[in-house]
């Protein structure tokens, strides 16, 4: 078995060379985006943490062409918000079925299951691995995601979980050190 050579470590080279085919990397929020905890304010406001570097990387994925979607089963204008100001497409809250809304997606981009990587952390995003070509969940994942996942990030969500899928796919696509200048 080979490995290449990644700013996270050595991963198996069949599994890299799958991101180089990745048009659309689909993200669940809580866990992935954030660290997964909500905070809630005395008067009823809900605060989220979400890490420059994963936008990073996200803006640096879509510069090369790569869409990115979030698909949550939950509704918070703070995710609307910081979705959109990455300029993300694809924002669908309130979800239950995940599964639904990736393939909706799919459709619409007319992509095939190779083209898509999904990540979650948790069982409502099982139905998104079933559409994906490359499934991935983070280190505390839960353990049957997990089991199921063909790539555990090395981050923790909220911690530059989706930065590291997003730089292994600008690797894959020998872009990693090409992107600069995006503003967050």
């Amino acid at each position: 078995m080979s490995h290449t050579q990644t700013p996270y470590g050595t991963l198996d080279t069949s599994i890299f060379k799958r991101f180089a085919n990745i048009r659309l990397l689909a993200c669940d929020v809580d866990g992935i985006f954030s660290d997964g905890r909500i905070y809630l304010g005395n008067d009823g406001e809900e605060l989220k943490a979400f890490h420059t570097r994963d936008g990073y990387g996200v803006k640096a994925l879509m510069k090369i062409g790569v869409e990115v979607a979030v698909i949550t089963g939950r509704k918070s204008q703070i995710v609307e918000d910081r979705m959109r100001a990455l300029g993300l497409r694809y924002i669908i809250q309130g979800q239950e079925d995940k599964q639904q809304a990736l393939q909706d997606i799919a459709g619409q981009m007319k992509l095939n299951t190779e083209q898509i990587a999904a990540m979650g952390d948790d069982m409502p995003d099982l139905g998104m691995f079933r559409q994906a070509g490359i499934k991935i969940s983070v280190p505390d994942g839960h353990p049957v995601v997990i089991q199921q996942a063909d790539f555990i990030t090395r981050c923790q969500g909220g911690f530059g979980a989706v930065r590291e899928v997003c730089d292994m796919i600008l690797q894959a696509n020998n872009q990693l050190t090409q992107i600069h200048g995006i503003s967050l």
